[in-house]
């Protein structure tokens, strides 16, 4: 036989003895990788790909569990629970091959998800430079799912890598994420593992499971939507359940503490219908994740475009409209409802967009947007309940008279008459004035009000209203002139008592 021919008769049975050791190699999911942060007090689930039958053992911090790949050729261990660790370790993973794992810290893990203000980068936020040069932080690890990709059905290999947090690591990275993550990293002392996968832009939908979606009976026509995906159905980044399929399912079920969420801009026009996709996401990502107390913490929409104000002075940036209701102002009623879903949170930040700029729907200041949902997690999370978890909440009202006495949660050290400028702490504003405050009687029409803190309450009233039956704060698109806060120095969620 010729060398041609005998090499033409061979190649066949190369390439098949050479996929069969390829298969046979045991693989692993990107999450799982060098560099890694392990969630602590918590079973950790470690698994992969390997022949079927195959035997695959895992060795880590002097744990070593067994299991054979399923006839998928899937398999799975989980660790018993880890306590936290900052000295890095290795972690083995033996079948045909033996892969090595180093590097690996064990602490608290987040994943920081939504649409483009928690995409938004650390280069890209306010005072950039200084923060990406003092980002040496080699107990805080960052996973970032690279692009922008869709699947009809839940793909379980996705991209991305961990690395160490340093100026050359995290200057691309979620500036919420990161500056969520060094809150905590410096206040309870332990290792952060933070996963990003973002997609500005986005809608709620694309980001939750099927699973979500039929979890809450009001959506049942979008979880037969998903249902009836086949692997070649076209999907896009608007598509439900699309964006989850391509971009977090792959990170399943990596065990982890929480998520923190920013998100619903692109949902802006929604009501309660968001209430109910808030539920949706949150019970899938649970359930995804084999976490049922998995904590979730978002982020109320922040103030934008036209001030709406008592008194206007520059038409061209303000007008007055004391009943509001535009824009987010239902919206972020719907992420306060949400609030009913046990261990979650949220972080205001009516007062954190640029005054100067309103029209900027990325308020470039995402350091107190990350403090301040760091703020929730140390208090409901970590246990810190010295720490006030958030500014104040509506709770319920009294009329008396003509005057409506207005009660509230977490209100801290008390209340005041604040204001929030850029990175400064929130000065108490002496003897200053509460603003965006409005008032209406049974005709329903509503008339700008007068308001005082009287101790922990506040007491709302208007001449032109002599029996008042509603109050109205902040509920509107951009009250920019809103100044509750509590004396810990975090603003009053927008409100309303009616529901008209």
């Amino acid at each position: 036989m010729k060398v041609s021919t005998l090499a033409r008769w061979l190649a066949p049975w190369a390439i098949l003895t050479l996929s069969t050791t390829l298969s046979a190699e045991v693989k692993l999911p990107n999450v799982i990788g060098s560099g890694m942060v392990l969630q602590r007090d918590l079973p950790v689930p470690i698994w992969g790909w390997a022949d079927a039958g195959e035997k695959v053992t895992v060795s880590f911090a002097g744990q070593t569990e067994t299991t054979k790949a399923g006839a998928d050729g899937k398999w799975m261990v989980k660790l018993a629970k880890l306590k936290a660790n900052a000295k890095a370790a290795s972690l083995t993973v033996k079948g045909s091959n033996e892969i090595k794992l180093d590097n690996i810290l064990v602490g608290e893990v987040w994943i920081c998800s939504g649409q483009s203000n928690m995409e938004w980068s650390i280069r890209q936020s306010m005072n950039a430079q200084e923060e990406i040069a003092a980002s040496n932080h080699p107990n805080i690890r960052l996973f970032n799912v690279p692009g922008h990709t869709t699947s009809p059905k839940p793909q379980e290999v996705g991209k991305g890598n961990w690395v160490v947090c340093s100026p050359k690591t995290s200057s691309g990275f979620s500036a919420v994420g990161y500056y969520f993550g060094r809150r905590l990293q410096k206040e309870l002392d332990l290792p952060i593992g933070l996963i990003g996968s973002n997609w500005g832009g986005t809608r709620i939908e694309p980001w939750t499971t099927l699973a979500g979606f039929e979890s809450v009976s009001e959506l049942s026509k979008i979880a037969d939507q998903v249902k009836g995906y086949q692997d070649n159905t076209r999907v896009g980044g608007g598509s439900p359940s699309a964006i989850y399929n391509s971009m977090v399912n792959p990170l399943t079920p990596f065990a982890m503490r929480g998520a923190i969420w920013y998100q619903g801009e692109s949902n802006g026009g929604e009501y309660m219908t968001y209430y109910q996709k808030k539920h949706a996401l949150v019970n899938g990502w649970r359930k995804a994740f084999q976490n049922k107390d998995l904590g979730f913490y978002w982020v109320q929409l922040a103030n934008f475009r036209k001030v709406n104000v008592r008194e206007v002075k520059d038409p061209k940036k303000q007008f007055s409209n004391p009943a509001g209701g535009d824009g987010w102002a239902k919206i972020r009623e719907a992420q306060t409802k949400a609030l009913d879903i046990p261990h979650t949170g949220m972080a205001v930040a009516i007062d954190l967009a640029d005054a100067h700029n309103p029209n900027d729907i990325h308020p470039r200041n995402k350091q107190n947007v990350g403090g301040r949902l760091a703020q929730w997690a140390l208090h409901q999370t970590y246990g810190k309940k010295d720490l006030v978890p958030t500014g104040p909440l509506y709770k319920s009202h009294k009329i008396k008279g003509n005057k409506v006495h207005l009660s509230f949660d977490h209100v801290g050290k008390g209340l005041m008459v604040g204001k929030k400028i850029k990175l400064e702490p929130t000065a108490e504003v002496k003897d200053g004035k509460l603003e965006n405050f409005a008032i209406a009687g049974e005709d329903k029409k509503w008339v700008w009000a007068d308001a005082t803190i009287d101790g922990d309450t506040v007491i709302v009233s208007a001449k032109e209203v002599k029996k008042p039956v509603a109050v109205r704060y902040g509920f509107t698109m951009n009250p920019g002139n809103a100044n509750l806060y509590n004396k810990d120095g975090i603003a009053a969620s927008p409100f309303r008592t009616d529901d008209w």
